[in-house]
C-alpha cells in the first residue's frame, strides 16, 4: 500500500521522543501541521476563531428565524369557517383538541362531577361578608384528577347571579383576592383555586420546575394540571346550579389570567373570561419561566389564535397588570445566561409586553377573526374597577362600589406540590403500559415483518418525538484545512453547509482524522467511525490530551488502527446558550436533535462520497451526551451501519422523572441540565424502543460499573429488554451487545474496539 506520499510529503511531523528514562504519556502526540493545501476535492477552510462557538451562534439565529416562519405558516393548521358561529365552533374543534393534546390534558381521567369529590366545611372568616348577611365562605377541596384536588375557596353571596372560577397569580398572598371579593360582593358565586406558587424547594428550584419537569417528560405539563384544576372548579359550579342556570365566567390575574385564556379557548361553558396581566405575543416563550414550556405551541398557537377559540365568547383583557418574577434574574429581571448558575433550573421571567405588543396582538386577532371584539382596559393594578365592570357587564350585571381593604392574607396552606409529585409517580410507573400500547403495531415474528412494520415507528419518531424542521440539505460547500499530524495519523478541520432559514446558516463542524498507511487515490475503501464527544464538548477533546481520562483520545486511537474517524461538534455546549435553544425548539415541537441529525446527514452523506471510504461501513460511537446521541441519530441517519452508546445507556424515562429520594441520587429531575426533558418520551421511546428503531443494525452498549449516570440494575433492566427483541424474537444472535468494565464514565475501547473490527469487517492489528 502506498503511504499518503502527496500529502504528507507537505506536513511537518515532529516524533515526539520520551526523555531516556520516562514512559511515553498514555495520549497519542499531536503535533501542528504546517501544510495548508486542503483536503483533496474541498476548498481551504479560511474561517478563524472558535468553530465550536460558531456553529452554536448559527444555530440559534437558525433558530430565531424558524420561530418566525412558524408564526407566519400558523394559520395552515386552522380552517375556520366563519358562515355561522355554530359553523365556526365546529371547525376549530380539531384546534382545541390539538390544544389539549399539548399540554396534556388528553392524558388524564377527570373526575366525575358527581361522584362525591367535593369536602366541604364552612370556614369562619368573617360574618356578613361584603354586607351580605346570607353570604357564606367555604374551604373549597375538589376532586379534579386522580387523586389531585383543587384547593381554594368559595365565595357564596345570598342571591348569586353568575358563578366564576378565579385564577389568582402563583404568587398571590391573598386568601380571598380582592379582585375575587369584588366579584363577589357584585353578585358573583365565586370558586378560587389556588396554584403552585413559585417558591424555591429544597432542591432550590421553583416549585413549578420541580412539578413541570418529569410531567413534560411523561406527555404532560403543569399547566394542564392546573386547567384540570380549573375544569373540576366549573364541574361544580355547574352541577350545584340547581335550577338556576346562571352564566360562567373565569378570570385570571398573572398565572392565574394565561390560565384563564386557555381555560376560555378549551371549554366552550365558559361564557366570558376576564384575563389580566397575561396576554401579549408569544414568540418568545423560551424566555419564560420553565413551566410554561409547551411543546409545539407556537407552531399552531399564539395568543392572538388562543383567544380565536374564546370568540365570540366574551373576553375582556386588562393590560398593565403583569407580575414582575425572574428565577436567576438581576434585580431589573435581565436574566443571567451563559453562566453555570448557583441555582439548577432554568432561568426565565414573566414577560412584560409593551401597549404597543400588546394592541399588536389583539390587531393580529382582528384579522385573524372579524367578529372577535375583545374589550381591552389598561390599567396598573389588578382587576380593576373598569375591568370587572367590563366583564361583568357581558352578563348584564353592575360592580358594586369596593371597600378599601385589601384582600384576606393567606394563612398557613397545604403544599399543592405533594399530590402532583405523587401524581408524576404514579405517571411513570404507567409509562411502561403506555409505551407498549405506542408500539402495539410492532410486529417481531419475523426479520421481515419487523423491518416492515419498524419504519412507522421512525417516522413518528422523527416527526413527533425529534421534530423535522423539514428543510432541504444545502449543497455542502466543504472547507477544509490540515490540523495535527500523529505517529500514525493526520487530521483535518472540516466545515460544511448544512441547512438555512431566512437567510441563516447551520453549519456541521468537525475533525477527520486519516491513518498514515491509507492512500487516498489507490481506490481502497475503509471504513468510518463517527467519534461523539459529551456534554460541553468538543472535537478536540476526543482525539488527543484534551479529557483524555474520559474519552482516551478513541478518535485517534481507531484511526491508529486503521480506521477513519470523524469528530463533529454536536451543539450541547456553552452552558445556557445550548439549554435555551433546547426551549426555542421545543417551543415550535422540535428538539435540539431536529438541528444535530440533518448535520449528521451531512457528514455522512458526504463522508460516503469520498473516494477512500466505503459508504456502507459508517458507525456511530459516543460517549456520555454523545451516547445520548447514540440512541437518537442513528435511528433516522440511514447511512449509520451500528451504533455505540457509551456511558449513557440506562433506563431513561426513569433517569428523567424519578422524583423518589434514592433516585435523586441519578435523576435529572432536581439536577442542573434544565433542557435534557424531552416531550413525552415516557409514552413513546425509552432507551429499549430507540435500540428497536435502530435494529437489525448492530447495537451495542458500553457501560463502567462505577458509572455515576445509573446503577448497573437500571442499565441491565433496560438492556435486557433490548437483548430479548434482537435475540430471542429476532434470532439476531451476533447483533447486540453490552461491555461491562470495572471502570466510571469513560471510554473503555476493548469490547467496543473488538465490536467495531467485527461488525466493519477491519482486521484488528497485530500485536
Amino acid at each position: 500500500m502506498t503511504p499518503l506520499r502527496p500529502l504528507v510529503a507537505a506536513l511537518v511531523f515532529l516524533a515526539a521522543v520520551p526523555l531516556r528514562g520516562q514512559d511515553p504519556p498514555p495520549w497519542p502526540v499531536l503535533k501542528p501541521a504546517t501544510a495548508t493545501a486542503p483536503l483533496p476535492g474541498t476548498e481551504p477552510l479560511t474561517e478563524t476563531g472558535d468553530l465550536s462557538r460558531l456553529l452554536h451562534e448559527a444555530n440559534d439565529r437558525f433558530l430565531d428565524r424558524e420561530i418566525e416562519r412558524a408564526a407566519k405558516e400558523r394559520e395552515k393548521f386552522w380552517k375556520r369557517d366563519l358562515s355561522s358561529p355554530e359553523a365556526y365552533a365546529k371547525s376549530v374543534q380539531p384546534n382545541r383538541e390539538s390544544l389539549a393534546r399539548m399540554l396534556g390534558i388528553d392524558r388524564e381521567k377527570r373526575a366525575e362531577p358527581i361522584d362525591d369529590p367535593y369536602a366541604f366545611a364552612p370556614f369562619p372568616l368573617m360574618a356578613n361578608p361584603w354586607g351580605d348577611k346570607d353570604g357564606l365562605i367555604y374551604q373549597l377541596r375538589l376532586k379534579a384528577f386522580g387523586q389531585v384536588h383543587a384547593d381554594g375557596v368559595l365565595l357564596s353571596p345570598g342571591d348569586p347571579r353568575a358563578d366564576v372560577v378565579y385564577l389568582p397569580d402563583a404568587d398571590d398572598a391573598e386568601l380571598i383576592p380582592v379582585g375575587a371579593a369584588a366579584l363577589a360582593r357584585s353578585g358573583c358565586r365565586v370558586a378560587v383555586v389556588r396554584l403552585v406558587d413559585r417558591g424555591l424547594d429544597e432542591h432550590q428550584l421553583s416549585r413549578r420546575e420541580w412539578i413541570q419537569r418529569p410531567a413534560f417528560l411523561l406527555g404532560r405539563t403543569l399547566v394542564g394540571y392546573e386547567l384540570l384544576k380549573a375544569f373540576a372548579a366549573i364541574d361544580y359550579l355547574q352541577a350545584s346550579q340547581g335550577e338556576a342556570k346562571r352564566p360562567l365566567g373565569i378570570v385570571g390575574h398573572g398565572e392565574g389570567g394565561r390560565l384563564a385564556l386557555f381555560a376560555a379557548a378549551l371549554d366552550e361553558r365558559i361564557d366570558a373570561a376576564l384575563v389580566s396581566g397575561a396576554l401579549g405575543p408569544r414568540e418568545r416563550l423560551w424566555r419564560e419561566p420553565a413551566d410554561r414550556n409547551v411543546f409545539g405551541l407556537l407552531r399552531e398557537f399564539g395568543d392572538a389564535e388562543l383567544a380565536s377559540l374564546v370568540a365570540p365568547r366574551a373576553l375582556v383583557i386588562e393590560h398593565g397588570t403583569e407580575p414582575a418574577y425572574g428565577y436567576r434574574a438581576a434585580a431589573d429581571l435581565e436574566l443571567d445566561l451563559e453562566n453555570r448558575g448557583k441555582v439548577p433550573g432554568k432561568p426565565g421571567r414573566l414577560p412584560s409586553p409593551s401597549d404597543a405588543e400588546v394592541a399588536a396582538e389583539l390587531a393580529r386577532l382582528g384579522s385573524l377573526l372579524p367578529f372577535a371584539k375583545p374589550d381591552l382596559v389598561k390599567s396598573d393594578v389588578p382587576l380593576s374597577e373598569e375591568a370587572v365592570s367590563r366583564f361583568l357587564g357581558r352578563f348584564g350585571m353592575e360592580a358594586r362600589p369596593r371597600e378599601e381593604a385589601a384582600g384576606i392574607p393567606l394563612p398557613a396552606h397545604p403544599d399543592r406540590t405533594n399530590e402532583l409529585v405523587l401524581h408524576n409517580r404514579l405517571a411513570l410507573i404507567e409509562a411502561a403500559g403506555d409505551r407498549k400500547r405506542y408500539f402495539a403495531d410492532l410486529k417481531t415474528d419475523s426479520l421481515e415483518n419487523f423491518k416492515a412494520t419498524i419504519e412507522p415507528y421512525r417516522e413518528k419518531f422523527r416527526t413527533e418525538v425529534i421534530g423535522d424542521f423539514e428543510r432541504p440539505l444545502l449543497p455542502a460547500n466543504v472547507r477544509t484545512r490540515p490540523y495535527q499530524v500523529g505517529d500514525k495519523t493526520l487530521s483535518y478541520e472540516v466545515l460544511l453547509d448544512v441547512m438555512e432559514s431566512g437567510g441563516e446558516k447551520v453549519i456541521a463542524y468537525g475533525i477527520l482524522t486519516l491513518p498514515k498507511d491509507l492512500d487516498l487515490f489507490s481506490g481502497e475503501r475503509r471504513p468510518v467511525v463517527v467519534c461523539q464527544h459529551g456534554l460541553e464538548g468538543t472535537p478536540q477533546d476526543v482525539i488527543g490530551e484534551a479529557k483524555h481520562n474520559a474519552y482516551a483520545a478513541f478518535a485517534t486511537r481507531l484511526a491508529e488502527r486503521g480506521f477513519i474517524t470523524f469528530a463533529p461538534q454536536n451543539g450541547y455546549k456553552y452552558f445556557d446558550l445550548f439549554r435555551l435553544q433546547q426551549f426555542k425548539a421545543q417551543s415550535i415541537g422540535k428538539t435540539l436533535f431536529s438541528i444535530i441529525i440533518p448535520q449528521h446527514r451531512q457528514i455522512t452523506d458526504w463522508l460516503a462520497a469520498q473516494p477512500f471510504v466505503d459508504p456502507d461501513r459508517i458507525a456511530f460511537y459516543g460517549l456520555s451526551y454523545g451516547g445520548k446521541s447514540a440512541m437518537r441519530i442513528p435511528p433516522l441517519v440511514e447511512r449509520y451501519c451500528l451504533s455505540i452508546c457509551s456511558a449513557d445507556f440506562n433506563e431513561w424515562v426513569w433517569k428523567n422523572a424519578a422524583t423518589d429520594t434514592e433516585s435523586l441520587r441519578y435523576s435529572y429531575a432536581n439536577k442542573g441540565e434544565y433542557e435534557i426533558f424531552e416531550w413525552n418520551l415516557g409514552g413513546t421511546c425509552n432507551y429499549a424502543e430507540m435500540a428497536a428503531l435502530i435494529c437489525p443494525r448492530p447495537f451495542m452498549v458500553e457501560r463502567g460499573h462505577f458509572d455515576g449516570v445509573a446503577p448497573d440494575e437500571q442499565v441491565a433492566f433496560e438492556f435486557a429488554k433490548v437483548r430479548n427483541l434482537y435475540e430471542a424474537k429476532l434470532g439476531l444472535f451476533d447483533r447486540c451487545e453490552i461491555g461491562w468494565f470495572v471502570g466510571p464514565h469513560s471510554i473503555h475501547g476493548q469490547a467496543t474496539y473488538a465490536f467495531l473490527h467485527h461488525h466493519l469487517d477491519w482486521p484488528e492489528p497485530k500485536e
